[in-house]
């Protein structure tokens, strides 16, 4: 099966250090965040938490994947949550898209399955926003922990669920 990684090295190994036809470069030429990709990807694969795992639909598209959270503790231990990514062709200078898939009463949740968690904003005005030096790792890392030291019920996107847990703080928060 051809993969985007060891097509990048085939294409680099065809092409050596300089392109002697330039019409044929810009055929196989691959972007600046597919290169990213392959070296954030393996990094990712290598340090992800226990309470989460990968799935990549199509191994030659990194750019979209599919995460799933079961978390191991808290409000929403037992639960099962599952996490849309994909990562724009602006990549690393804007964050990649999520979304949850995964119906959820979660404060930094909406049901319709958008989120609160500051590095995914390309603007923050407390400066934990985007910024080029973060990578998928830090993204995945940051889901995960929305339903643990991240859940925040002060300043939540939804706001029916924060007010719920005020007055419930034992219910189950799985839609």
């Amino acid at each position: 099966m051809l993969t985007l990684a060891s097509k990048l090295k085939r294409d680099d190994g065809v092409r050596g250090p300089r392109a002697s036809n330039p019409a044929s470069d810009s055929t196989r030429r691959v972007s600046v965040r597919d290169k990213l990709l392959v070296k954030e990807v393996a990094e990712l694969e290598a340090n992800l938490p226990c309470t989460c795992k990968v799935n990549f639909p199509d191994p030659n598209k990194l750019h979209y994947f599919q995460l799933t959270v079961i978390p191991d503790e808290g409000y929403y231990q037992g639960g099962k949550f599952q996490f849309e990514i994909e990562v724009p062709d602006a990549y690393n200078m804007v964050p990649p898209k999520v979304k949850c898939l995964t119906r959820i009463w979660h404060p930094n949740i909406t049901e319709t399955g958008e989120i609160c968690l500051s590095l995914l904003r390309e603007h923050s005005i407390d400066g934990t926003g985007w910024a080029p030096t973060r990578t998928l790792k830090d993204v995945v890392w940051g889901l995960n922990s929305l339903f643990t030291d991240l859940l925040n019920f002060d300043d939540p996107l939804n706001i029916e669920a924060a007010e719920h847990h005020l007055r419930d703080k034992v219910s189950q928060w799985f839609i």
